[in-house]
C-alpha cells in the first residue's frame, strides 16, 4: 500500500470533538469525503496528520486553537444598546445573528452570538463559537489516489 503524500488525492472519514467529549462535526464512513493534501479544504493540521498513512489506519490530532478557529479575543464581546434592535428582532441569549461592522472603512456583514440581552443592552460575541477551543480530529483514512 502507498502512503499519503503531499498533493495526493484521500478518501477520508472523521469525527471532530471539544475536549468536553462533545461532538461538533462528523464524516461517517459510509460517506467518506474526497480531498487533495495541501489544498486547503481542511484544516492544516488534520491534513498534515494524514501525511504517511497508510488506507485502513485511523489517527487522532488535537488541534490548538490556533491552528483551528482561533484563540478567544475577549475585544470582541461588545455592548450594544438594545435599541438598535428595536422594531426589527427581539434578542435573546444564544441567537446568531448578522451584524453590520465597519472594518478599514468598510461595511461588512459578520456573525454574532448574543450572550445576554435585558432590557437596556444586549452583549454580543464576535468571537467564532469555537474559538479558543481544543479539537479533536480522529480520521480513518480510506484511499489514496495520486
Amino acid at each position: 500500500m502507498r502512503s499519503v503524500q503531499l498533493f495526493d488525492t484521500v478518501s477520508v472519514s472523521y469525527t471532530a470533538t471539544l475536549t468536553s467529549g462533545e461532538e461538533i462535526e462528523s464524516i461517517p464512513a459510509d460517506k467518506p469525503v474526497t480531498l487533495v493534501i495541501g489544498s486547503g479544504q481542511i484544516l492544516k493540521a488534520v491534513e498534515a496528520s494524514l501525511l504517511g498513512m497508510e488506507p485502513g489506519q485511523t489517527r487522532t490530532v488535537h488541534v490548538q486553537p490556533e491552528d483551528a478557529y482561533g484563540p478567544y479575543h475577549k475585544t470582541l464581546v461588545h455592548d450594544i444598546p438594545r435599541s438598535v434592535f428595536s422594531g426589527r428582532i427581539d434578542p435573546k441569549p444564544g441567537m446568531v445573528l448578522s451584524l453590520s461592522v465597519e472594518k478599514e472603512g468598510v461595511l461588512q456583514k459578520v456573525p454574532a452570538t448574543i450572550l445576554t440581552a435585558d432590557s437596556e443592552t444586549v452583549v454580543v460575541d464576535y468571537n467564532h463559537p469555537l474559538a479558543g477551543q481544543v479539537v479533536a480530529y480522529t480520521v480513518t483514512l480510506h484511499a489514496v489516489g495520486s
